[in-house]
């Protein structure tokens, strides 16, 4: 019998489409595999800013996760936003619980219209209950500085911030660069198994279409192992995948803020779009 590879998104909502729940299915989906997901809070966005946060309440966060775990059973976890540190918690408590083989966590702290989306409380559960569980955790550098305390102007920084936090215990931390001042755009990769990190280049690409990036980036990575790819692969394969998004997307016109990247910029989709201009 044939199977779907499966990925569970444990997410909040973005109503826009662009980011949360809703990026993590299209970018899911866009590589091939089945997107189940468990909604962790409601947002009332769009491509211009958040105007307001509902979290689910943990005991509903509890049952969609449970129902999807003990009947679909993914291979992989993506999680993406929690305000709340009773999620936090029920989540830890799953992951304990399922075993799912890899676990991805993108600590989304801050929007990208520059909104905080998580208390302060609920970040320091993160760090204890939820980073040690993970395969790969995938903060940018706002959220890097904030859970190791520390200033990230430079690559060498990203560097030395990127062993901090592999000493929260989890397998693997990849940095985003993207919001680097000067030159490339450069990740940091590092591994508990290996003593150098890995380091992603790619020249930057103009454009104000780049709501959902992370999401869609991490989501992207989970689905790469789920596949059978090792976290390296899977962290090359998924930025590109999330470049061409960039690229393909940015001449296109979704809100008045920043708009998506393109998550289904294969030829036929790319057609599609052509045949509409």
């Amino acid at each position: 019998m044939l199977h779907y590879p499966c990925i569970l998104t444990i997410a909040g909502s973005d109503c826009s489409g662009g980011a949360g729940i809703q990026a993590d299915i299209k970018a899911i989906s866009a590589l091939g595999a089945y997107a189940a997901s468990a909604i962790t809070a409601i947002t009332v966005q769009n491509t211009c800013g958040v105007s307001d946060i509902h979290p689910i309440p943990a005991q509903y966060v509890k049952g969609q996760i449970d129902a999807v775990m003990t009947d679909i059973r993914p291979q992989a976890i993506k999680i993406g936003m929690i305000n709340d540190v009773e999620i936090v918690k029920v989540i830890a408590d799953a992951i304990r619980k399922y075993k799912p083989a890899h676990v991805v966590l993108d600590p989304v702290m801050v929007s990208t219209s520059g909104c905080k989306l998580i208390e302060d409380k609920a970040i320091e559960a993160l760090t204890r209950e939820l980073i040690p569980l993970a395969t790969l955790i995938t903060p940018n550098l706002r959220e890097a500085e904030v859970l190791a305390g520390c200033p990230i102007k430079t690559v060498e920084d990203m560097k030395q911030t990127a062993d901090r936090l592999l000493e929260y215990q989890c397998q693997a931390v990849l940095i985003k660069g993207g919001h680097l001042e000067e030159g490339d755009m450069c990740d940091v990769l590092k591994t508990s198994q290996q003593p150098e990190p890995y380091l992603f280049t790619a020249p930057k690409v103009e454009s104000k279409n780049t709501h959902g990036t992370g999401c869609t980036l991490s989501s992207a990575i989970a689905t790469f192992l789920a596949l059978g790819n090792s976290t390296e692969e899977a962290v090359k394969k998924a930025k590109e995948y999330v470049y061409q998004g960039i690229v393909s997307g940015k001449d296109i016109h979704i809100g008045e803020g920043h708009g998506p990247l393109n998550h289904f910029h294969s030829p036929v989709a790319m057609h599609i779009l052509s045949q509409n201009e």
